[in-house]
C-alpha cells in the first residue's frame, strides 16, 4: 500500500538540510539545542543586553525568557547536561560548559527573582561570571554547528520560524 503525503507543488525538490547552517540531522534533538543556543547567545552578549534588554527592544524577550529557553525542555535546572550528550550536546566538554553557565545564571535568578528587572541581573556582582560562562558555552556550540558566534542574536520570531520550518 502506498501512502501519499500532502505535497505542495510549488515546493518541489529537496528540503533544506540545514537550519541557519546547522545540519538538521546532526543532533536528534536539534530544536532543543536551538533554544539552548539562543538563550546562551543572549546571555553571553553584554552589548546585546545593553542595546536590547536594557533598552526594552521588542522581539527578544528578557532575561527570564532566556533562562526559560535554557531549561524549559531540558530540565537543566534539575540535572546535568551530560544526560543529553549525543542528543542535544555533542560531547562532554560542551555539556560541562553548558552546566557551568546554567548554574551561574540560575544562582543569580534565585537571588534576584525571576521577575526582577534586567538591571537587577546585569548589576549583580556575579553577572560577569555568568556572562563569561554563557559565552564559553555559546562559542563552543556555535562553532561546532558551523555558525559565527559573533553574529547578533536572532529574534524569538526568527527562532520560532527556524525550529518550525524543518
Amino acid at each position: 500500500m502506498t501512502v501519499q503525503g500532502t505535497e505542495n507543488p510549488s515546493r518541489r525538490g529537496r528540503r533544506s538540510t540545514t537550519m541557519g547552517g546547522m545540519p538538521l540531522n546532526d543532533m536528534p534533538w536539534w530544536r532543543w539545542r536551538s533554544n539552548v543556543r539562543s538563550a546562551l547567545h543572549m546571555l553571553s552578549d553584554p552589548a546585546f543586553q545593553r542595546d536590547v534588554w536594557l533598552s526594552g527592544v521588542d522581539g527578544y524577550g528578557d532575561v527570564t525568557d532566556a533562562v526559560y529557553r535554557l531549561v524549559e525542555d531540558t530540565w537543566l535546572d534539575h540535572w546535568s547536561a551530560e544526560k543529553y550528550v549525543g542528543t542535544i550536546f555533542r560531547d562532554s566538554q560542551e555539556a560541562a560548559l553548558v552546566d557551568t553557565a546554567v548554574l551561574r545564571v540560575l544562582r543569580i535568578m534565585h537571588q534576584v527573582g525571576p521577575d526582577a528587572p534586567v538591571t537587577s541581573y546585569v548589576e549583580h556582582q556575579g553577572w560577569p561570571d555568568a556572562v563569561r560562562a554563557a559565552r564559553d558555552a555559546h562559542v563552543r556550540m556555535a562553532t561546532s554547528d558551523g555558525e559565527d558566534p559573533d553574529a547578533p542574536p536572532r529574534t524569538l520570531e526568527v527562532l520560532r520560524i527556524l525550529t518550525r520550518s524543518a
